[in-house]
């Protein structure tokens, strides 16, 4: 029987996780977060300059209109070494990974099921329509994937191999419709990430993520779902998290242990270390992700709705709830998959 009460957690979780790191998304140089911003507790809107920001290294080219994901957002990509990745969303808005994840719980309401062919075509719509998100920033997924549809490629042949943790931000909305049938949920999961983000170690990434999240749905702690997970294989389960929680600080582990950066080898890793020492104060463990820079966001997503499905409603501070952005929208939708669930 799944937890009501964690069953909206977990959808609410990785929302807050996301727009709660949002303003420092990608900072590396961590004494710089609180200079910028202070002691971050509630939500904030995001300011140029961003002191690590890479986006003047970062290249796209279109070809014309099959391939334009960053339409009025293009001139920033040749502009000042500084500009923030987000700098035109607003306090308690997410970032393009997780505005596609709505995207997914739409898809899913509207089919009754998960159909890949219906999500790939709201995300080409998506992404090709101007205006429909204001993030400056789109990650290299989403550029392998138009270029190779502005070639013609066949949308199941327009993904590349990809190891970040971003591919696992959008799938809180299957894990949810999924809830109540496990191999489901893990095929829905490996084909969904399959479309943008190819390869074994995402895929595996991503059954993991989903199958501690089923555990923690139906009652499990955050230690027994790491024990009953699948695959029980994946390197990410090998880490003596709860020895570290109680010995270690969070930026010798994430820093000296694992880069805080993207990459799913120590992303994934570094989120599962704040899951178990924060195991019971989600607030707690959001906060503490966001001081430690790097991929804060897409390890927030992944963070949030672990640590919302093992505590529930009541451990979410409710301001966070109803101060993200776009609350409205998240509450519709989450009303609906609970009652396709229930």
């Amino acid at each position: 029987m799944i937890d009501t009460s964690r069953f909206d957690a977990a959808w609410w979780g990785g929302f807050i996780g996301d727009a709660l790191a949002m303003p420092v998304h990608w900072y590396y140089t961590r004494n710089r977060i609180a200079e910028d911003y202070g002691d971050i507790t509630t939500y904030l809107p995001p300011h140029n300059p961003h002191p690590d920001s890479f986006l003047w290294r970062s290249e796209y080219t279109c070809t014309g209109s099959t391939d334009d994901i960053l339409h009025e957002q293009a001139r920033w990509w040749s502009g000042p070494r500084d500009i923030h990745y987000h700098q035109f969303l607003h306090a308690g808005e997410n970032t393009l990974n997780v505005r596609l994840a709505i995207l997914l719980a739409e898809s899913l309401l509207a089919c009754g099921r998960y159909d890949r062919d219906d999500y790939a075509h709201r995300y080409t719509d998506f992404m090709l329509t101007p205006g429909m998100h204001g993030d400056t920033y789109v990650e290299e997924c989403h550029r392998a994937f138009f270029r190779n549809y502005g070639k013609g490629l066949e949308i199941d042949d327009c993904g590349s191999v990809d190891i970040h943790i971003g591919g696992l931000a959008t799938l809180a909305p299957l894990i949810l419709f999924h809830a109540d049938d496990r191999d489901a949920l893990r095929d829905a999961v490996i084909q969904h990430v399959d479309l943008t983000h190819k390869g074994e170690e995402m895929a595996a990434a991503a059954a993991l993520y989903a199958d501690l999240a089923f555990h923690l749905l139906h009652g499990a702690t955050i230690d027994d779902a790491l024990s009953r997970a699948e695959p029980a294989g994946h390197p990410a389960l090998a880490f003596p998290y709860r020895d570290w929680a109680a010995t270690r600080a969070d930026d010798d582990v994430i820093g000296r242990q694992f880069s805080p950066a993207c990459y799913l080898k120590d992303a994934l890793p570094a989120t599962l270390h704040l899951a178990v020492k924060y195991g019971g104060t989600p607030r707690d463990g959001l906060l503490a992700n966001v001081r430690m820079g790097g991929d804060n966001c897409h390890r927030g997503v992944v963070l949030g709705t672990l640590l919302g499905a093992a505590n529930g409603m009541p451990a979410l501070p409710a301001e966070w709830v109803s101060g993200l952005y776009a609350a409205a929208d998240c509450r519709r939708l989450l009303e609906a998959l609970r009652a396709r669930v229930s």
